[in-house]
């Protein structure tokens, strides 16, 4: 990892590269690139690195590789270890990444942990890890154990350890739809089309030419796609997905609230606006209320919770809170925020209802598309909207997911779009986010946002994306409208080094 004064430097440099008109890329030493016309508007570049690198100095850091092993056995209660030279903040994300403890440490605590132990009791596990650091225990029956981990008081114990994001439902294949998208010399009604082949149509985009499908069963779906094949008239088919609704965040007690958003909406001048494709904002207040767009729903009404935020909500504020750090120099913004509901009251979202949302969000006049969302699938549709609106300008931000594997995951594997995982504490990867390689950047995986005056914790490569959107964003609204330039400098400055090559 590079220190913070290295990585303020790198960052800094860049800055004043774009100031004067090119970048330089220290991977491949080439000569200085033309980006920005002088026209642009540069102000507030140099706070604005200075800011950037206090948020996200971090990921500049590379990929630890690490053959230790932990593992808390919640089914006997038990704990077997073997590592070596860990540092104290990187145990105790583990710990709470495997029992979802809230976890609060006194600040400057530290220590290099080598410990090998099976079959341990919590309480000796934490003995043999945490050696002459003292800790409390306090079991809960309506919320999660909490640990305090202090050298002083118990009371001293106040930096939260991120705990990991809920584990994820792996996104599921819609047995008995389709997506077929007709060619625009077509002559035959929807309808007609429909009929011939047994199925119902239950989505459209009309000026697209694209449609949902539903058949009475698997076979019934196999059997169409099989005559499909074979009409003239159809340009492409492929299966639908279901993306499971995100998991809701972690509620925190003993915690001080914190600040109050002071960022206040600017009225004059043009808008840079961060479509949010994911479930329902909720309106909870008037800071947040001036920053929202209309909110649009491409899968009908939804039914959001009364008594915790949303995910969508979660990243709104995240995406705001993250810009307020880095918009210091003035306290408005011209950025703005669409939500674009692409889960409505359904448990999933679906490959059509998030091909649906960017093409309302690219009529809308997005500026960043943010998709704190993934699967496995690979939808052609999916890609070929993505790069006929990054043709346009619309930069793509989107998660890397919230699995340590080097699988890819969609949209966040296309190369038109920044794939986004999560940094811990120590800036390193966190253990359980993605780092395969079609990973572009790192952020920090961490968010506390209030809601009804209660505190949450967000946590994931989902919040990553989100304080990425907020420095693309922050970038456009006080450096420069080009989003190339904007990926630039993206790209460059939160880079992590792919372990593979890119698909």
């Amino acid at each position: 990892m590079l220190p913070t004064a290295v990585a303020l430097r790198q960052i800094h440099i860049t800055i004043q590269f774009v100031r004067h008109n090119s970048i330089i890329s220290s991977s491949t030493r080439r000569r200085p690139e033309k980006l920005i016309p002088p026209s642009a508007n540069r102000a507030g570049l140099g706070t604005l690195a200075c800011l950037l690198a206090a948020m996200f100095f971090a990921s500049t850091c590379g990929i630890s590789a690490t053959t230790n092993f932990f593992a808390w056995n919640a089914t006997n209660n038990t704990v077997d270890a073997e590592i070596e030279g860990w540092p104290l903040q990187k145990v105790l994300e583990h710990v709470a990444a495997q029992t979802r403890w809230q976890i609060m440490v006194e600040p400057g605590t530290s220590r290099s942990v080598t410990a090998k132990f099976k079959n341990l009791k919590p309480g000796e596990a934490l003995r043999k890890l945490l050696g002459d650091l003292s800790f409390v225990m306090l079991p809960s029956t309506n919320g999660p154990t909490r640990l305090y981990v202090f050298r002083t008081s118990v009371q001293t114990a106040t930096n939260l350890i991120a705990a990991p994001p809920p584990p994820a439902d792996v996104p599921q294949l819609i047995p008995d739809e389709l997506i077929v998208r007709l060619k625009s010399d077509a002559t035959n009604s929807l309808d007609e089309f429909a009929s011939r082949y047994g199925g119902k149509v239950i989505g459209r985009m009309d000026d697209l030419r694209v449609y949902r499908l539903k058949f009475q069963d698997e076979n019934s779906a196999k059997a169409a796609r099989q005559a499909m094949a074979r009409d003239d008239s159809i340009g492409a088919i492929e299966s639908n997905y279901a993306t499971p609704r995100p998991g809701q965040p972690n509620s925190l007690t003993g915690l001080d609230a914190i600040p109050a958003l002071t960022l206040r909406p600017a009225q004059t001048g043009n808008q840079v606006v961060v479509a949010l494709l994911d479930t329902a904002v909720q309106p909870d207040g008037a800071a947040l209320a001036g920053f929202l767009l209309p909110q649009v729903s491409v899968s009908g009404p939804s039914q959001l919770p009364a008594d915790m935020p949303s995910h969508g909500s979660s990243m709104a504020k995240t995406i705001l809170y993250s810009l307020a750090r880095v918009s210091s120099e003035t306290a408005e913004t011209p950025v703005r925020i669409l939500p674009v509901d692409i889960y409505g009251p359904n448990e999933a979202t679906t490959t059509f209802d998030i091909a649906n949302g960017i093409i309302t969000a690219v009529n809308k006049g997005a500026s960043i598309i943010n998709l704190s969302l993934g699967g496995t699938g690979d939808s052609p549709l999916i890609h070929s909207l993505i790069r006929s609106a990054r043709d346009q300008g619309v930069l793509f931000i989107a998660a890397a997911g919230n699995e340590p594997t080097l699988a890819p995951t969609y949209p966040a594997a296309y190369p038109e779009v920044v794939a986004v995982t999560a940094l811990s504490a120590t800036g390193e990867i966190a253990p359980y986010a993605n780092r395969g390689g079609f990973v572009d950047v790192a952020a920090p995986g961490l968010s506390l946002v209030p809601y009804a005056g209660q505190l949450y914790m967000v946590t994931g490569t989902s919040t990553a994306t989100a304080h990425v959107s907020a420095l693309a964003a922050a970038l456009m609204a006080n450096a420069t409208k080009d989003p190339a330039i904007v990926e630039a400098l993206i790209r460059q400055n939160l880079a992590v080094p792919p372990l593979t090559p890119r698909p």
